[in-house]
């Protein structure tokens, strides 16, 4: 099982985790594609190779041309003399230079005439409607009267979109089933913005962390090393903040940001490779023993097809076992019990989806040791190609169950019924012995 884990230890913005994606795998020439066909004019892309603090990096620049030009890496207007006295006027909008303010409608509508896979586009969807989100609680004003400063220019919205097409590349290139972020590393002082001089972390990357649980961590270092774009990014895409005790790297990649402080900052975007049998441990019996978590909530307001969907989705977004007991519920209204099993990196994300799509309003859990046996995925070869079976051991027995992706997968190419592929596969010669 495949993980994406982000090491933020000097912080995160878009630029520096778009570079770091890039970096681990993500397909430059696909990004580069898609960027292009983005409905604004005024930027260009640059993708280099750059040293911090002596460490080689890669660098995604978004360069805007002068018409466009923000202050955005400029470290004397962001913490200048100015940016740290505090009874200058912060309402100093700096109109010499030209600022684009746009509202969440224009920047869909960007994000829409962009030619780029929908699952991306609904990501850098999500990432802006997290922003969206924060700003509004910090002005007091609803979503539809956001006007964006910062992220709504030009290099921002190129970021996002470059974020969400190279997360999407990452996720089906390496089969990525979770995405760790354990915690953003912040800095302190002060940060020039176009609203004025603001206290680090600035508001929005404050509600961003707050609304959806995000770890802070402040380092002694003066500056602003987590943007509104890296904490939404964050936001938008992590599934736990609990690293598994055991992994193998498979790649790493490095990503630079532009400002200077002194510091390596740098995010790390690792490609890691879980056991299907996390941190198992034998019992007295010498059988496999782990840890679960049991999701339950009473549905009595959805209609069969709802309680489908959401089956699907949930296995889709990690759990192990999903189920569905009839029940009766106060005045004798029917119900439905749904339980989920799942391992505790998964619980948040499958709490989101539970929330999303069905009409539960609460949702009980508890932590639950379980004995297991030993598994191991392997291929064998049949009349119609590879196909996977899981292989169980134990004391001293092997027994051997077909895929059911691979079974299904073969009955409709060969239109043979499911039974007859089960147990051809069943019997098939493994590639490698288990």
């Amino acid at each position: 099982m495949k993980s994406l884990y982000f090491e933020c230890n000097f912080g995160i913005s878009a630029d520096m985790a778009v570079a770091a994606m890039l970096d681990a795998g993500a397909d430059k020439n696909h990004l580069l594609d898609t960027l292009n066909t983005i409905p604004a004019e005024g930027f260009k892309i640059k993708i280099s190779r750059v040293k911090k603090n002596g460490i080689d990096c890669c660098d995604f620049n978004v360069i805007l041309d002068e018409a466009h030009e923000n202050h955005d890496h400029d470290m004397e207007y962001l913490f200048g003399h100015e940016a740290h006295d505090h009874h200058c006027d912060h309402t100093l909008s700096y109109e010499e230079h030209h600022h684009e303010h746009r509202g969440l409608a224009d920047i869909v509508k960007l994000i829409d005439g962009t030619k780029m896979p929908q699952e991306a586009k609904k990501r850098a969807l999500d990432i802006f409607n997290i922003i969206a989100k924060s700003e509004s609680r910090a002005h007091g004003i609803p979503v539809e009267q956001v006007h964006f400063h910062e992220v709504g220019a030009l290099d921002s919205i190129v970021d996002v979109i470059a974020l969400a097409v190279c997360f999407e590349d990452l996720l089906n290139k390496f089969e990525i089933k979770n995405v760790y972020i354990p915690y953003l590393c912040e800095g302190h002082g002060t940060v020039r913005c176009q609203h004025g001089i603001l206290s680090v972390p600035v508001p929005a990357v404050a509600n961003i962390a707050a609304e959806y649980g995000l770890n802070l961590s402040f380092i002694n270092a003066q500056g602003e090393f987590v943007t509104p774009t890296g904490a939404a990014f964050a936001a938008a895409v992590f599934t736990s903040q609990n690293l598994p005790e055991k992994f193998k790297v498979e790649k790493i990649g490095l990503g630079a940001g532009k400002r200077d402080y002194g510091l390596a900052n740098i995010v790390r975007a690792f490609i890691m490779e879980e056991s299907r049998v996390d941190c198992a441990i034998k019992n007295s019996d010498g059988f496999l023993c782990d840890e679960v978590v049991k999701l339950e909530t009473n549905i009595d307001d959805c209609t069969g097809e709802n309680m489908g969907f959401l089956m699907e989705l949930l296995g889709e977004n990690g759990a192990l076992e999903v189920n569905f007991i009839p029940c009766l519920m106060k005045k004798n209204r029917p119900a439905y019990l749904l339980t989920v099993l799942c391992k505790e990196e998964n619980r948040s994300r499958l709490e989101r989806v539970i929330f999303a799509h069905s009409t539960a309003i609460g949702i009980r859990r508890s932590k639950m040791e379980r004995t297991i046996l030993s598994r191991k995925i392997q291929t064998v070869e049949t009349e119609w190609g590879p196909a996977e079976v899981k292989v169980v051991e134990a004391e001293g027995l092997r027994k051997i169950y077909p895929e059911y992706e691979s079974v299904r997968r073969i009955s409709i190419e060969q239109n043979i019924p499911f039974d007859e592929v089960y147990r051809k596969i069943a019997g098939g010669k493994f590639q490698s012995e288990p």
